[in-house]
């Protein structure tokens, strides 16, 4: 077989290979979304009309040139009707268009089961400069009102989306998408001349092997599938196409070898390049989503405390005001059956405030956005003065509670509010969860300053235990024992001891054998 490589033959080669590339590309990165198995159909359609051309034209005789045309009519056929498929699939338009759709593919069945026939190509015969081309039958010429009918069907859906686009990205994707099926239309469709005896040879066929190009560039800018290993997958099939081409032109037998045994090393190792960075990129997508979902939880929770700090809190904050100024004589002598009343008012009100304060401190301090003031202080002032005050709270309950702080240095650098309201959640916590027996708090120091708050309370499950320094992170029984719990008042302390670049933890035997609460903080050197 004498295969002439002419401008003809390397147009119609060239546009074959570019669309296998542009195909398998786009199909193995996601061969689940309907319009990659459109444009891997649309694109191996045209790889096999390619093909078949280039053997038809180089046919050494009738035989070969008969199942050439045979091959390359029913992917002619594919091609247009593919094309449709795919552009409706990427403008989302399929219900628009599916009695087109239904149409077309009938008469294009109609069509396939004729190609092999007489009424379809009468006969093979030498054209121009090509071994053979077809004399067409009568039933050709419905295939070529089919095919440049579905081309101006495509062209129009594509104008219709172009023109009533307000994106401009979508604009410019569908100019393009326009472009390339004009291109690959005017490239294929030039070969109709010939077939009809009209003596113009087929010099549009480079814009066939174009077209792919054009797509790919459409795909690689505006996204029309997704693009993320495209680039992979470009290069394994570039040396591919580049090894498959220095194979068909081997020398020797030696040569032949090489090339074929280079060219399946290459396939292994480029399908499993492919596959790797594909579950790479799928597995950063989903830390991206992940991100950004965590991203809109965040926003919402900050737009939730703003709305508290200056919503809910106000309100608790007026009625507060408004129970404790009716408790005085400045509105006249309130009833003496009243005062109780207004007294109970007045201290809801004010565990209102605690409460919704907890909930807005502790989420600040999670989020990083609790301001701090650091100057010089001493931590054992800080716990002595927490201690002293929470005293009478533990004792009211029946509790012991005793402090004990080894002598040493204790200068820090820190916020004396928040260490402050860090070290009475440590022990209001520890009050709270214990029923009887004692709490121990000891203060000591070495590397590190080491405050521990030891109790008899309810203890901690191994379950809770990781909820624990989290946003609402209460024990499964923590509101049987503490109805006030809010679940932020160990993430405020976390928070804090984290920006003073210290660290708190929990450790229990678990349930009903008490905590014990250690935080740990930087010595002020």
């Amino acid at each position: 077989m004498s295969i002439a490589f002419d401008y003809f033959s390397f147009s119609v080669l060239m546009g074959g290979f570019v669309a296998l590339l542009s195909g398998f590309v786009v199909y193995l990165h996601n061969n689940k979304k309907t319009e990659n198995i459109a444009w891997f159909i649309f694109n191996i359609s045209s790889a096999v009309w390619s093909f078949g051309y280039f053997v038809l034209i180089n046919a050494p005789d009738k035989n070969i040139a008969f199942y050439s045309s045979w091959f390359l009519h029913i992917a002619a056929i594919l091609v247009p009707l593919s094309c449709l498929l795919s552009i409706v699939a990427v403008t989302n338009t399929y219900k628009v268009h599916r009695n087109g759709i239904i149409i077309s593919s009938i008469v294009g069945l109609f069509l396939i089961i004729s190609t092999p026939s007489k009424l379809f190509v009468e006969d093979y015969v030498p054209k121009g400069t090509f071994n053979y081309m077809v004399e067409v039958g009568p039933i050709y010429n419905i295939f070529t009102l089919y095919f440049f009918g579905l081309v101006v069907y495509v062209l129009s859906v594509l104008y219709k989306k172009y023109s009533c686009s307000r994106d401009l990205i979508e604009i410019s994707r569908y100019k393009y998408m326009m472009l390339f099926t004009a291109i690959g239309s005017i490239g294929g469709g030039s070969v109709f001349f010939l077939n009809y005896n009209v003596h113009i040879l087929p010099y549009p066929l480079i814009l066939f092997s174009l077209f792919p190009v054009v797509s790919l560039y459409a795909i690689f800018k505006f996204q029309l599938f997704d693009t993320k290993v495209v680039t992979t997958e470009a290069i394994v099939f570039f040396l591919w196409i580049f090894i498959i081409i220095r194979t068909l032109q081997s020398n020797s037998l030696t040569d032949l070898i090489i090339n074929v045994g280079l060219l399946s090393s290459l396939v292994v190792v480029g399908i499993f390049l492919i596959r790797s960075v594909i579950k790479e990129v799928s597995l950063r997508e989903n830390i991206e989503k992940l991100a950004e979902d965590l991203q809109k939880a965040n926003q919402g929770q900050s737009n939730l405390i703003h709305f508290m700090n200056h919503q809910v809190k106000g309100r608790f904050g007026n009625a507060k005001n408004i129970f404790a100024e009716l408790l005085t004589d400045d509105y006249g002598e309130m009833p003496e059956g009243a005062k109780p009343l207004l007294q109970k008012g007045l201290e809801e009100t004010t565990t209102g405030v605690d409460y919704v304060q907890s909930i807005l401190h502790g989420a600040s301090a999670e989020m990083g956005t609790l301001p701090y003031e650091m100057v010089d202080m001493n931590f054992k002032e800080i716990v002595e003065d927490r201690f002293s005050k929470q005293k009478e709270y533990a004792e009211n309950k029946g509790l012991s509670i005793k402090l004990d702080i080894a002598d040493g240095d204790y200068s820090i650098k820190g916020d004396k509010t928040q260490l402050g309201e860090s070290v009475k959640n440590l022990i209001d916590n520890s009050i709270n969860y214990t029923k009887e027996g004692s709490i121990d708090v000891s203060l000591s120091v070495d590397n590190m300053i080491r405050l521990k708050i030891k109790d008899t309370g309810v203890g901690i499950s191994d379950e809770d235990k990781p909820k624990l320094f989290k946003s609402g992170g209460r024990g499964t029984e923590s509101l049987k024992i503490n109805v006030n719990s809010t679940g932020y008042g160990l993430a405020f302390v976390k928070g804090v001891v984290d920006a003073h670049k210290g660290r708190v933890w929990a450790e229990s035997e678990g349930p009903g054998k008490g905590s014990t609460f250690y935080v740990e903080l930087p010595k002020n050197n």
